[in-house]
């Protein structure tokens, strides 16, 4: 980008944050505009199912800089501003009440909505997602009942802390145990275990049917005979990219997101996609990967904004993610795209590691509870190509 050029930032999320701060660490020159659908400073997600939901700790500790930062860096955030258009043409992006903003440069850090099951009632606003701080704190009114379709992290970390704030909480999944597709069946195991310690009912294997308002409350239609009553109902069965603003503009997608080189950059040189709606080449991998991770998205953003400051840079470490459910804290660490054998060793003190390996024996993952040794060893193993230990 030519010194003194503007970089506008679609997206106030942890992406983009990071493309801003990176650039000007990297002493990037000119205008920064951050434009946020959201009213809040750019702010952390994970603990919005965790410590944020179980209530403690409140909002004003969630931003992931203070709002002084934005003036000391001369990065000017605006909230609540929808982005309607982007014309790399014209090199301009158009906002909610039709003004056109010229760029230099153009990064999409539009992030992810969270998906519905296309099933009847399933799309019903009043049945929860959680994603934003509304979110969480709409999903704090929770009745006495509370039912959780999926399996995945959130759904996982989410019931576990809604249980710990006294609802009697049932998870309804496909899966045969929580994130078997993902880890594997021991670890599935051992997190369902974890699950049904802190009172978490299980419904595995069984495939939501219907959602339907009974009263001031709900009935769940799962499988094909069980009828479940609850108060509350949280829908956590993924997200899929914001594309919207991408698709419009022509850019280049692939793997159901926007195709990006390891330097961010899409088929318009001057535009970036970073975060959960980037399909990125990542130069260890040798292949592009799309991952949905808080890390990512700020690794993302911090070679995004290196790049645009004139530095070369590329993304090429290991995706990797800490979830704690049940107060169990879980570090993993892989490429993400599938493994064809897992080993498990286990300790008598609880801890574990799940080693991932590919076809040819190559490591591509770690899952470690309690064994930082290994998470740590385990994403060099996984960045170098090497075997599991």
């Amino acid at each position: 980008m030519s010194p003194g050029g503007g970089v506008v930032i679609v997206g106030g999320g942890p992406a983009g944050l990071a493309t801003a701060r990176a650039f000007r660490e990297a002493d990037g020159q000119g205008p920064v505009t951050i434009l946020s659908a959201e009213p809040h400073l750019p702010y952390q997600r994970p603990p919005l199912t965790k410590d944020f939901l179980l209530g403690q700790s409140g909002p004003d500790e969630l931003p992931i800089e203070p709002e002084q930062w934005f003036a000391d860096n001369a990065v000017d955030l605006r909230t609540e501003v929808s982005v309607t258009a982007l014309d790399p043409a014209a090199r301009c992006v158009t906002i909610g009440d039709g003004t056109e903003l010229p760029y230099d440069a153009c990064v999409l850090a539009t992030g992810a909505e969270p998906q519905r099951l296309p099933v009847p009632g399933g799309d019903d606003p009043d049945v929860l997602t959680v994603r934003r701080i509304e979110d969480s704190l709409a999903l704090q009114r929770h009745g006495r009942r509370v039912v959780v379709i999926g399996s995945g992290f959130v759904g996982c970390e989410a019931a576990a802390t809604l249980a710990q704030r006294g609802a009697v909480v049932t998870v309804v999944t496909a899966e045969a145990l929580p994130q078997a597709e993902r880890l594997g069946p021991e670890a599935g195991g051992r997190i369902a275990a974890w699950m049904e310690a802190a009172g978490v009912d299980l419904m595995t294997g069984t495939e939501l049917s219907r959602v339907e308002r009974d009263g001031q409350g709900w009935r769940i239609q799962a499988g094909e005979h069980a009828t479940l009553v609850a108060d509350t109902v949280l829908m956590a069965v993924g997200v899929e990219p914001r594309l919207e603003l991408a698709e419009a503009a022509g850019l280049r997608l692939d793997g159901g997101a926007v195709a990006t080189g390891a330097d961010m950059r899409t088929s318009e040189p001057a535009v970036l996609a970073v975060g959960d709606v980037a399909f990125a080449h990542n130069a260890a991998a040798g292949r592009p990967l799309r991952v949905e991770h808080w890390g990512e998205a700020l690794e993302h953003g911090a070679v995004a904004g290196a790049v645009l400051a004139g530095q070369e840079r590329e993304w090429a470490n290991a995706p990797g993610f800490w979830s704690t459910i049940a107060g169990h804290t879980l570090k993993y660490v892989a490429w993400g795209d599938g493994y064809a054998g897992v080993h498990l060793e286990a300790g008598d003190d609880g801890g574990f590691t799940a080693w991932y390996r590919d076809a040819d024996g190559t490591c591509v993952g770690v899952l470690c509870h309690e064994r930082d040794h290994d998470y740590d060893r385990g994403r060099e193993l996984v960045e170098g190509g090497e075997p599991p230990p």
